[in-house]
């Protein structure tokens, strides 16, 4: 009598294709094969470059997993690193000189836009909110006035602030745009410029107000990014 065994199983990985997307896709193959003993030859397991077809016909067993890769912000994202390196160079080899405490030279910009993103942004913002929402017309009036002076007030101190960022990484022999931080700076600042524009513009377009509520909001969840990514920065030397 001719007896027969249960299958063992073949497991052939195919090695993994290199692909230009966030995901990459691997493949893994499971091939079950049976063996015979006495008067059968032993059934190979079916190659992986067999065709299609064939491999169907031994019930392949296919395994797919996708593994994600982090996103990250490329490096040179913002060019001219070597124009601006040139332009700071001899301010940064003058602030060398002075012997200023690391401490201050490191840490100095983030304590003092610190301040500006929470004091002058943050109370900006909600006076901004209470212009849309109170129904006091003495307060509405108040944060009017004080509303767009606070924010131009923050635009100008994070402009001068980022020549600040910059002369602290040269002096401590850093790299200036090849960071979140820097993108993300560069990102802010940049909205900031058409969020002083709108109110201009107000008068013939109403429905604007609600554009420079909404992107006001947008551009200090950035800067709040922006500073996350300041803090990883400043500890990684």
């Amino acid at each position: 009598m001719e007896m027969l065994t249960t299958s063992s199983v073949l497991v052939r990985p195919l090695p993994p294709k290199s692909t230009k997307t966030p995901f990459s896709l691997v493949t893994t193959k499971l091939t079950l094969s049976t063996h015979a003993l006495g008067k059968r030859t032993v059934q190979e397991a079916v190659q992986l470059d067999a065709p299609k077809e064939e491999r169907r016909k031994h019930g392949d067993l296919v395994l797919y997993s996708i593994a994600p890769y982090p996103v990250i912000l490329a490096s040179k994202l913002l060019p001219g690193a070597d124009v601006v390196q040139s332009i700071f160079g001899p301010f940064v080899d003058l602030v060398k000189t002075w012997n200023l405490p690391d401490w201050l030279i490191h840490w100095g910009h983030p304590g003092n836009m610190a301040v500006v993103l929470f004091a002058m942004g943050g109370y900006g913002t909600y006076l901004g909110f209470r212009i849309r929402l109170s129904k006091d017309p003495e307060e509405k009036a108040k944060a009017k006035d004080l509303h767009p002076k606070l924010l131009a007030g923050m635009f100008f101190f994070f402009a001068l602030g980022a020549t600040g960022g910059i002369t602290a990484l040269l002096t401590s022999d850093k790299p200036i745009f090849e960071s979140p931080h820097a993108v993300s700076g560069a990102i802010g600042l940049g909205l900031l410029t058409i969020q002083s524009i709108l109110p201009a513009l107000f008068e013939d377009n109403p429905g604007l107000r609600t554009v420079h509520g909404l992107l006001g909001s947008s551009i200090m969840t950035i800067f709040l990014f922006h500073l996350a990514f300041g803090l990883q920065l400043g500890s990684s030397f």
